[in-house]
């Protein structure tokens, strides 16, 4: 499912229309980057996580010459789960 497919969904089950939906969704993901550009996580319930990682720097190789590099540490996103969306994917 891509964006698109995603609004049409949103704005059925809602009852929006789809330019209504597609802000509502813009603003949803513009907030949860604001939240964890901030360092905070977002936890919507019954759906998962989401929060920002540290991955510390380590050293890896160039595939294409086989030289080590300096991989620098990095803040990542991560998402964890729900309990209730586990439950759906699997059953």
């Amino acid at each position: 499912m891509n964006k698109s497919e995603l609004v049409s969904s949103i704005a059925e089950t809602a009852g929006l229309t789809k330019a209504d939906a597609a802000k509502a969704l813009d603003a949803t993901v513009a907030a949860i980057t604001g939240a964890m550009t901030k360092g905070d996580s977002v936890a919507i319930i019954g759906f998962g996580t989401f929060k920002v990682g540290d991955r510390a720097a380590r050293t890896g190789r160039n595939p294409q010459t086989g030289a080590e590099m300096q991989i620098p540490a990095a803040r990542v996103p991560k998402f964890t789960a729900g309990k209730a969306l586990k439950d759906s994917v699997n059953g």
